[in-house]
């Protein structure tokens, strides 16, 4: 996990803190939407991811967790450029930090794994 921080933060110019908060509300959207068996493989491969997306993955109230439940569930990739961007992430951020995790989960879960996630999750190809 130390080595996905320190690349996020390389990538994107984010400190530690909010680097770890944008991974962990990344996972957290990764585990609640994606295909459950290859969330666990990229869990697997990512130690403490699971401790990240739990940190972040409570967060659901106020305006931005109303509107994901008007757009049936989560609300998809779009709740979660808001919650990012609520979170204090740039559009180029989030791009920074979107394409790193996926090359990370690359390396360490491989293309199938991740693959199969993005291809999964509707409009999320657009940011890896």
């Amino acid at each position: 996990m130390e080595e996905l921080i320190s690349r996020i933060m390389a990538a994107s110019g984010l400190d530690e803190s909010l680097a770890k908060k944008a991974i962990g509300i990344i996972l957290a959207f990764l585990q609640k939407e994606g295909p459950a068996a290859e969330i666990g493989q990229l869990f697997a491969a990512l130690p403490g991811s699971q401790d990240l997306a739990e940190a972040e993955g409570g967060a659901k109230g106020g305006l931005m967790g109303a509107i994901g439940g008007l757009m049936g569930g989560g609300g998809g990739v779009m709740a979660l450029g808001g919650q990012l961007m609520g979170a204090g992430l740039s559009m180029g951020q989030i791009q920074s930090v979107s394409k790193e995790m996926f090359a990370v989960g690359r390396e360490q879960a491989g293309e199938d794994t991740m693959g199969a996630i993005v291809g999964a999750i509707p409009g999320l190809g657009q940011f890896v």
